[in-house]
């Protein structure tokens, strides 16, 4: 595609990739409001006038990843492609402007979704989801430490210097986090899904809110609920940027899971009569 302006709506939190490294997977929508991922791109490793924020417009020369069958994944062109920062867009107007690409095409219905997700032809990997309902948030306790066959990978690749120069030596990988939290929906239908979240800002909430709680694990725990629940959940205009991963978007039976929140206000209609 060459050089390309996209709008960041999506950082995951970081993940281990035996192949790249940690990795964050990032999404976004072009100028004509499609989406698009770029993967793989080393988050926590690049310059730090390169390290966009959500909702920024960002610039750089991409092309399509052949090694990913999703047609909305595309890669930084080299490894050292420059990303240039540009403007940021605010949430000024209930987040109007925001709205102008994140709710140009929304889904209600789930079944429809993963049908065209499973459908060679079409292949949906990236949607924006309304749900019709929240009805549960769930915790699960999880390892805490990340596999260690993954790590001695990744220290190997970062010896080698094998795909990204190493701006900071040596590298720490992230904080595993020791949790896995899932929204229960349901959609325009009531048809009811269990989907996990992993966007980067419920992450990050964790581990602050964990500190701030001098290592109090139920205490972050609860922060994390009540901003996701009995915030986002019950009291925004709640949709959620979904997302495949590649090894199993064929083979799950539902292939989506939860890579970010977007939590306007909700606007009461009001009758002219």
């Amino acid at each position: 595609m060459g050089l390309t302006k996209i709008l960041i709506t999506v950082k995951t939190y970081p993940s281990l990739s035996a192949t790249y490294g940690e990795l964050v997977c990032t999404a976004g929508f072009l100028e004509d409001g499609t989406w698009i991922r770029l993967y793989p791109v080393p988050f926590r490793k690049l310059k730090k006038e390169e390290k966009y924020k959500k909702y920024q417009w960002v610039e750089l020369d991409i092309v399509k990843n052949d090694k990913d069958f999703r047609p909305e994944s595309f890669r930084p062109a080299t490894i050292d492609t420059p990303i240039a920062l540009l403007e940021t867009i605010d949430t000024k107007g209930n987040w109007f402007k925001r709205k102008q690409f994140a709710l140009k095409k929304v889904y209600t219905d789930i079944k429809k979704l993963i049908a065209e997700a499973h459908d060679r032809k079409v292949c949906t990997s990236l949607a924006v989801f309304k749900p019709a309902k929240v009805s549960d948030f769930k915790v699960e306790k999880v390892s805490s430490v990340w596999d260690k066959k993954k790590v001695d990978q990744l220290k190997a690749l970062n010896d080698q210097g094998n795909l990204f120069d190493m701006e900071e030596l040596p590298f720490e990988i992230v904080e595993k986090l020791p949790y896995k939290f899932s929204y229960v929906i349901e959609d325009v239908n009531g048809v009811s899904s269990t989907m996990m979240i992993e966007d980067w800002e419920i992450g990050q909430l964790y581990r602050n809110t964990l500190a701030a709680a001098e290592g109090n694990e139920a205490i972050a725990v609860e922060k994390v609920k009540e901003k996701y629940f009995n915030y986002f959940a019950l009291q925004k205009d709640l949709h959620l940027y979904l997302g495949t991963t590649k090894a199993f978007h064929y083979r799950s039976k539902n292939p989506f899971m939860i890579i970010g929140t977007f939590t306007p206000d909700i606007e009461i209609q009001t009758s002219l009569f």
